[in-house]
């Protein structure tokens, strides 16, 4: 009798088992589209750290990445039980302030002179920081940045469990929550060491062969991908910031739609449209806030100068 309740049991598991797997399968495909723009955000959160050091702040940053999701996750699943009408505008307010995040990296751009390699440590060093507080404000940076994707992650994951049990929902949210975490920054530990694949092919080739070849061309490769990533990397943040906006903002939601529509009857040339189009909205939306940011500085500032 023992015997058959056990077995009875070990089926009721393995059934909920595979229920949970085929649910994150599709939590997991409808969370893709945000992978790209996380992993592109993290990778280049890490430009400026010096090469001994990338690896460690990559893993500070993935650890705060899994401390987001550990909070995000029975916070979700709470507000979805008490006040789901709440998730989405938690959801604009984040979507804004990645669009503020983005438009200050860009007048920061507009407003000084070229960026050069090595920059980073240089401004470190203008501002009286040791490398150690220099490498906490990027970490702290990028885990800020972080948790807008992540919460962002977890509300699509829950959407798709919207109906199931309360177990099925935390298990099939943590589950995405670790896979996420794990795919991004593994990506982005092996981008940011794509360098160091090409000097150890070269050492292990002995300048000979295609393996030597390949080498140079990752080692030349390296610090432009870099730099390519720190630009898609911040129009990222526009494209996530304006898709969160546009879809919690229904005249600018039908609006984006009614230009798509404009565009001809082909799939990528209207998800580009779709995809142009919400990250100008985010464009505009941030560089609106970084204005009113800056003019209620000043005027703060004026007060307490008069005062």
């Amino acid at each position: 009798m023992a015997g058959a309740s056990l077995l009875t049991l070990l089926d009721d598991i393995a059934t909920l088992l595979d229920d949970i797997a085929v649910m994150s399968k599709v939590a997991a495909k409808k969370t893709a589209g945000v992978l790209g723009d996380d992993l592109a955000l993290n990778a280049q959160q890490v430009s400026g750290v010096a090469a001994e050091r990338e690896i460690p702040v990559v893993w500070a940053v993935a650890k705060g990445s899994l401390r987001n999701k550990v909070i995000l996750v029975p916070i979700a699943w709470g507000l979805s039980q008490v006040a789901p009408w709440l998730i989405m505008p938690l959801l604009l307010i984040g979507g804004l302030y990645l669009c503020f995040e983005g438009a200050e990296k860009v007048i920061e751009k507009c407003s000084h002179a070229p960026h050069h390699a090595g920059d980073d440590e240089h401004e470190a060093a203008d501002e009286s920081l040791s490398l150690e507080a220099y490498e906490k404000r990027k970490v702290a940076g990028a885990i800020r940045t972080d948790f807008i994707l992540s919460a962002e992650i977890i509300v699509i994951a829950l959407g798709t469990v919207q109906g199931q049990s309360a177990l099925d929902q935390i298990l099939v949210m943590s589950f995405v929550a670790v896979l996420m975490t794990a795919g991004v920054y593994g990506l982005v530990a092996g981008i940011v060491k794509l360098d160091d694949l090409g000097f150890y092919l070269e050492r292990r080739s002995r300048n000979q062969g295609i393996l030597s070849v390949l080498g140079k061309m990752l080692i030349h490769a390296a610090p432009r991908f870099m730099k390519l990533l720190t630009v898609v990397g911040t129009l990222a943040m526009f494209l996530v910031g304006g898709s969160i906006i546009a879809h919690q903002v229904t005249f600018l939601h039908h609006g984006i739609e009614s230009l798509v529509h404009l565009l001809p009857d082909m799939y990528m040339m209207q998800s580009l449209g779709l995809i142009v189009a919400q990250s100008i909205a985010g464009l505009v939306a941030g560089l609106i806030l970084a204005v009113v940011w800056t003019w209620g500085k000043r005027l703060f500032s004026r007060s307490q100068t008069a005062e």
